[in-house]
């Protein structure tokens, strides 16, 4: 007990040495603060008292340990607010600063800094001017005098930026033209770079409005084809780079934007072919599933412009189906690309409506193959001083006017045109009114720009179909005008004409459309009788398919017999390419229904008349010239009969004579004159048949057919002087 006395006198003694050297050292303002504490603070030394008193009376010793420990806590909170109340005595008043010398100079630099921060351009700062409010940049434009420095150039290009980033972000079906003629304000043959950049960026980010951001290329391209091209540059390149770092998303976007553009007719329809001819070369999960992706946007389009094509793409993927290395999830999408097809993409239309927004005659289509080397021009990004800049921009001026003026100039004609309609029916009712017997005024439209539109929907029709009933059936739902049924009836054999080889599809499509309406029947009659009279102007593959399929309408029994009269086998009535074409028919007429068969139906009573041209029994010369064509394209057996005709026809002319003679009164010495005149040649006539028949059938020498045709002419001679 008395030890810890001690030891609380002592620590009570150094207390008190070191608060008297805390008094010393301390300055007068130090003790007017320790004067002015609060009554919290002036209770410390009480605290420290009844410390003592606790101790003095017996309190433990974890009593006195927590006391000093709170007393400890208490002196730093003091120390620590007496330190910040010298530090705001030391620091410098408002009042004072200026009368300190080194306040001196902060007046004379201010204004400096202030005009360093006004000459910096904001456009070179870190962010590049990413965002100048438009009053402002309006006004530092207006505050630059030469229009074309780089200041100026400089701000005109961040605006232009900032404009067709803007316009591409809001297009959508419904304001589409808006934006067109907004965007077409811009200089976007300027800034083709940073036009092609926004719209690529917008479609990765929002793959869904593909189709608006191609129907807007469309248009764009239909009037700037080298900004049309450049999209479609950067987008093969984006295409491969993806190919290459197996980056399916961006194979996705990319082969997705590319389908549309094909679409909208932008690209050809090989860069597609070619596309997914890489995809499924080496087929893995990724490439297939980009490969259907693709697909069901452009299938459509590729059904109608290369059947084909799309075929052949849909056998690879059957066999990938059937190897059965994929995964099958995979495989389960190829198996719903087939349902897609034979749905006929109903899902998946070629041009959304509204979309449709280009003309066919100002759309501008680009082959540009997918292995080529191209140049994505990113130079055209980034900004680059123009020393033409005024110049170039006039011209764009021009261009938008004559652009913009065209489109107004259309959409006000169209209203003039109306309204003048409307005029006229009124003038014309008023005149009917007025005058009854007035004449009605017709007005012919010779453009033909309906039978073009016509013939491409059925030449779309035929090569979109698989066999000849579908092909058929398309062609009678369209329900066209019946004086239009000879026009499809010559579609159907320009499009034959027009195949390399001849194929049976285009002689059953002609054959159902005959079996089907009297008038198609008709129609093709008329058809085959201007074919064989303009023959000479086909080339010899166009006539060799028209042949064949005639044989084939013929061999069918969809045409009637009765056309071959229009065939007249002479060497006046022939050429060379009429004696081709009727030697491509009856050889393709042979192969179909045999020689027997064909024979039989040359025989035919009831058919005769329609064949005295191709088998003429009028002229011995034109017999022959018969008989030896027929011998000289392999089918001899058909002019048996020409041949017997060819035989008796000197003993008809004979036993026809004495009659001739009875009946008729006797003549003058003129005119037994020309009787023996007309007999003489009769004879020669006879003596000429006898000896081209003798060389036609009989294969003896040259010089046995001249003593037979010598003594055949006496012998005819002395029989005629005989009677």
């Amino acid at each position: 007990m008395k030890s810890s006395v001690a030891h609380m006198k002592s620590s009570g003694h150094n207390r008190r040495e070191t608060h008297s050297s805390y008094r010393r050292s301390s300055s007068p303002e130090d003790r007017y603060t320790e004067q002015e504490r609060s009554p919290r603070d002036r209770g410390y030394s009480d605290y420290s008292r009844s410390d003592y008193e606790r101790s003095r009376r017996g309190y433990s010793y974890d009593d006195s340990m927590e006391s000093r420990s709170r007393d400890r806590e208490k002196r730093r909170e003091r120390e620590r607010d007496a330190d910040h109340r010298k530090r705001s005595r030391k620091s410098p008043s408002p009042d004072r600063s200026p009368a300190r010398g080194g306040g001196q100079s902060s007046p004379q630099e201010e204004p400096t800094w202030k005009k360093k921060k006004d000459e910096l351009d904001p456009l070179l700062t870190r962010t590049g001017g990413a965002y100048i409010p438009p009053a402002k940049l309006r006004m530092m434009q207006e505050q630059i005098t030469d229009k074309s420095s780089l200041a100026y150039q400089r701000m005109s290009w961040e605006a232009l930026k900032k404009s067709i980033n803007g316009l591409i972000n809001k297009v959508n079906i419904s304001n589409i033209s808006i934006i067109i003629q907004e965007l077409l304000q811009e200089n976007i043959v300027r800034g083709r770079g940073l036009l092609s950049r926004s719209v690529l960026q917008a479609q990765s980010a929002s793959p869904i409005f593909t189709h608006v951001y191609a129907a807007l290329v469309a248009i764009i391209n239909s009037k700037f084809p080298q900004i049309g091209e450049l999209i479609l540059k950067r987008l093969i390149l984006n295409f491969r780079k993806g190919y290459r770092r197996n980056d399916k998303q961006l194979c996705l976007t990319a082969s997705k934007f590319v389908a549309h553009l094909i679409n909208q007719n932008v690209a050809h329809e090989v860069l597609c072919l070619e596309m997914l001819t890489l995809l499924l070369e080496r087929p893995t999960d990724d490439s297939v599933e980009v490969a259907i992706g693709f697909l069901k946007e452009c299938g459509l389009k590729l059904t109608q412009v290369s059947p084909r094509g799309i075929n052949a793409i849909f056998e690879r993927l059957r066999n990938i189906l059937h190897e059965s290395e994929i995964d099958k999830r995979v495989q389960y999408m190829i198996e719903v690309m087939f349902a897609v097809r034979k749905d006929g993409f109903k899902d998946h239309p070629v041009i959304l409506e509204g979309l449709d927004l280009v003309e066919e005659d100002d759309q501008f289509t680009h082959m540009l193959p997918l292995e080529d080397d191209y140049n994505p021009e990113d130079v055209l990004n980034v900004f680059k001083m123009d020393p033409n800049f005024m110049e170039n921009e006039e011209k764009y001026k021009a261009i938008k006017k004559e652009i913009l003026d065209e489109g107004d100039s259309d959409s006000n004609t169209d209203q003039g045109a109306g309204s003048s309609e409307d005029e006229e029916e009124e003038d014309e009712e008023e005149e009917g009114e007025d005058e009854e017997g007035g004449q009605k005024v017709t007005i012919h439209d010779k453009t033909e720009i309906n039978l073009v539109s016509f013939r491409r929907t059925i030449y779309l029709a035929i090569q979109s179909s698989l066999d000849f009933e579908e092909c058929a059936h398309k062609l009678l739902k369209m329900e066209f005008a019946e004086s239009q049924t000879k026009e499809l009836c010559n579609m159907i054999l320009d499009c034959c004409a027009q195949q390399r080889t001849y194929e049976k599809f285009f002689g059953l499509l002609a054959g159902r459309f005959c079996m089907l309406k009297k008038e198609y029947m008709e129609s093709f009659e008329s058809i085959f009788k201007e074919q064989y009279d303009t023959i000479h102007r086909l080339e010899t593959n166009k006539l060799r398919n028209v042949a064949k399929m005639f044989a084939h309408l013929l061999y069918t029994d969809s045409l009637p017999w009765s056309v071959l009269e229009c065939i007249k086998l002479s060497e006046e009535t022939t050429t060379s390419s009429s004696r081709i074409f009727v030697k491509i028919f009856f050889q393709e007429l042979c192969e179909y229904m045999g020689l027997p068969k064909l024979n039989a139906r040359l025989k035919d009573e009831t058919l005769q008349p329609f064949f005295e041209g191709l088998l003429p029994r009028d002229n011995p010369r034109n017999t022959r010239f018969a008989i030896n064509f027929f011998t000289s394209i392999g089918l001899g057996g058909l002019t048996d009969e020409l041949r017997e005709h060819l035989k008796n026809t000197p003993k008809v002319i004979v036993a026809q004579k004495p009659e001739a003679e009875q009946k008729k009164p006797a003549l003058t010495s003129s005119s037994s004159e020309s009787s023996s005149a007309s007999d003489s040649s009769d004879s020669e006539s006879d003596s000429s048949e006898s000896s081209s028949e003798s060389s036609s059938d009989a294969s003896d020498s040259s010089s046995s057919s001249s003593t037979q045709s010598s003594t055949s002419v006496s012998e005819n001679t002395r029989r005629l002087r005989a009677c």
